[in-house]
């Protein structure tokens, strides 16, 4: 395995998702600043983007992974395949917005937003733009593209965290003279609906970015290759389908479950809080966009399963990482969100040890799309989901968005431990489960000795960050960081 080619690529994908997404995620901090949390306008946007995450992973298909798979099979022509699959991408989202704005009133009115109707809306419309430019995107990852790739994310990122800034801090100012202005913000419940219409606006002109991508469209469309992709690609749209709804269903149910202002408010904490354990999904992410093309590049290769082994090892131990990271430094990183919002840092820890199991089912599902056995990664992601979502049909109305962290967590879990063990029955790796286990042992006793250190000195989440009790738990947690990563690197240098 090329470590120090996934290196460089997970660098630099790591810069535009993981530095992106942090801008981006710059606007938490605004926008439970600028929200009050209960209001539940944050519950508004928590439960709209959820809704768009699942759809895209409906309008995409699994077209993404396939795209890979056919670009990189001997005697197929890679710009045929492209111009296909852009081709059958934007067809099915073409189709979607002629569906969704021929019903937009009962859609609307079924989601909870009939009062809002331009909400459902524009959030159509940024999700098939999305579906879209996931093609080029992935064009751009298949051709080894990471810095054009890059800057067509920041082109959306920058620009959108600008808007968003000028939206809460500038406008406001201008209501004492306008108050015409302030009846607009009012109406779109205090900015809530304004920041739909920004990412609509930034979306839209990155579409315009993609021009020389959007050539490859006329390279034509081969019937046939379409079925066959199509064939290859039906078990992924399951599999991409219940994979996000193990990441989304709870907060799009929380608001059947918990009808009513107060359940939007507990969804707004809960969305506010979660972005925090999100670093563990952007580790996730980096890793993704830069280790698919090499394994599937070297799929036909005698070392693959020392890649999947040596890929999976190094995830599991930065993955630990990040999730010590976060933790230990959790009395400063509360300050991301709006105090009103500190009530729901207990789920952090769950939320992040789930993303960990979601991260080793990721590399673990290598399996099967090698095999082209992918039927099997949608059966155990539909298992999961179903444990995720019996989680919280049961313990939302007992135990509020607790529920939500919980399922996540279980039903991570289920389907991970599926994968690993048909996995090494039908397409057996040498994973090294002794180093693995050595370091995740480490990350559990090191983290119980910082919440052990916690209760001694009385630390909880209203303390400051700069009492002296956060002070000494935060120099104690860098001790304990510092020796995590310290054995980490003694085992890269072995």
């Amino acid at each position: 395995m090329n470590l120090k080619s996934l290196a460089k690529d997970t660098a630099i994908y790591g810069l535009s998702s993981i530095v992106g997404r942090f801008l981006n995620y710059l606007l938490v901090p605004l926008y439970t600043t600028k929200i009050a949390a209960e209001s539940g306008g944050y519950g508004i946007v928590t439960n709209l983007y959820a809704y768009t995450a699942l759809l895209l992973a409906v309008l995409t298909f699994g077209m993404e992974t396939t795209l890979f798979r056919f670009c990189n099979k001997d005697g197929e022509d890679g710009k045929m395949v492209y111009s296909t699959a852009l081709r059958l991408v934007g067809a099915v989202g073409l189709f979607f917005l002629v569906l969704v704005f021929c019903l937009l009133g009962p859609i609307s009115g079924a989601l909870g937003y009939a009062a809002h109707p331009e909400y459902v809306g524009c959030m159509a419309v940024i999700v098939a733009l999305d579906a879209f430019q996931a093609i080029m995107f992935s064009r751009l990852r298949q051709q080894g593209r990471p810095l054009r790739f890059m800057a067509l994310k920041f082109a959306y990122i920058i620009p959108s965290v600008l808007l968003n800034l000028c939206l809460f801090l500038v406008l406001p100012r201008f209501f004492a003279g306008h108050p015409g202005l302030e009846a607009l913000w009012v109406r779109f419940d205090y900015g809530v609906g304004f920041i739909f219409f920004l990412n609509l606006l930034c979306t839209g002109a990155v579409t315009f970015l993609f021009l020389p991508e959007l050539r490859g469209i006329f390279h034509g469309f081969d019937r046939r290759l379409a079925g066959r992709m199509l064939a290859y690609t039906w078990p992924l749209l399951l599999l991409g389908l219940v994979g996000i709804l193990n990441q989304v269903a709870d907060k799009i149910l929380f608001p059947f479950l918990m009808p009513g202002e107060d359940g939007m408010v507990q969804l707004g904490i809960y969305g506010a809080c979660v972005k925090i354990a999100m670093i563990m999904a952007l580790l996730t992410q980096a890793f993704r966009y830069a280790y698919e093309p090499i394994v599937f590049n070297g799929s036909r290769s005698k070392d693959s399963p020392e890649t999947l082994s040596d890929g999976m090892k190094y995830f599991v131990v930065f993955g630990i990482l990040a999730f010590l990271a976060v933790m230990f430094f959790m009395p400063v990183l509360k300050y991301f969100v709006g105090s009103g919002y500190w009530e729901g840092l207990g789920v952090i820890p769950i939320v992040m040890a789930a993303e960990l199991f979601m991260g080793v089912y990721f590399n673990l599902s290598f399996w099967y799309k090698l095999s082209d056995q992918t039927w099997w990664g949608a059966l155990m992601s539909a298992t999961g989901a179903l444990v995720m979502i019996a989680v919280n049909v049961v313990g939302v109305p007992r135990i509020g968005y607790m529920a939500c962290a919980w399922g996540g967590f279980a039903g991570y879990g289920v389907a991970m431990l599926m994968s690993w063990f048909i996995g090494q029955k039908r397409y057996p790796i040498p994973y090294d489960m002794r180093g693995m286990l050595h370091f995740l042992v480490l990350g559990i006793l090191l983290y119980g000795i910082s919440v052990w250190l916690g209760q001694l000195l009385g630390v909880d989440a209203s303390t400051p960050v700069l009492a002296w009790r956060s002070i000494c738990l935060l120099a104690c947690n860098g001790v304990l960081l510092c020796t995590y990563g310290y054995l980490v690197w003694k085992e890269i240098k072995s």
